[in-house]
């Protein structure tokens, strides 16, 4: 089971799903790709990856960066990382048509995606609330494949 995965907030056709995939489409793209983002990367036969980084103090956001294609299901979450002062805390999906979801804390994005295309993610620390020092952060993606995605995004 994946280190966020809630069983209450994922249906249980998608925890069915996870168990028997074996592949991800997750490479990056041009087209609405910026050259500083950072890919996201699945293993081979994974739907879920975890990423962990820090903003310096001086940082206040860090963009990622996914290939999907159009009715997708994603889930994001963003959780803290052990052993830093701060918390970066924002996390917000950029679609390929340049709309935003997104949200501080938790799960910020869960549901199926709306387009084929370049998806970017982006990291960032609550301005409202940081004291200037790193900020950490963990977030887990789990992207499911097109033909295990098709009975959540009826």
């Amino acid at each position: 089971m994946n280190l966020f995965m809630n069983k209450a907030l994922v249906p249980a056709a998608a925890i069915i799903a996870l168990m028997s995939i074996s592949s991800v489409q997750a490479s990056p793209n041009s087209s609405t790709t910026n050259k500083t983002d950072t890919p996201i990367h699945f293993n081979k036969g994974q739907v879920s990856t975890i990423i962990t980084g820090k903003l310096k103090p001086d940082q206040n956001e860090h963009w990622y960066q996914f290939s999907a294609t159009s009715w997708q299901y994603a889930l994001i979450n963003i959780a803290p990382l052990a052993g830093t002062p701060e918390t970066a805390n924002i996390g917000v999906l950029q679609m390929p048509s340049g709309k935003q979801d997104g949200t501080k804390g938790g799960i910020i994005y869960q549901g199926c995606l709306p387009t084929t295309g370049n998806y970017r993610l982006r990291i960032a620390r609550n301005l409202m609330a940081t004291q200037g020092k790193t900020a950490g952060y963990t977030v887990e993606v789990i992207l499911l494949p097109k033909y295990a995605s098709e009975s959540l995004c009826k």
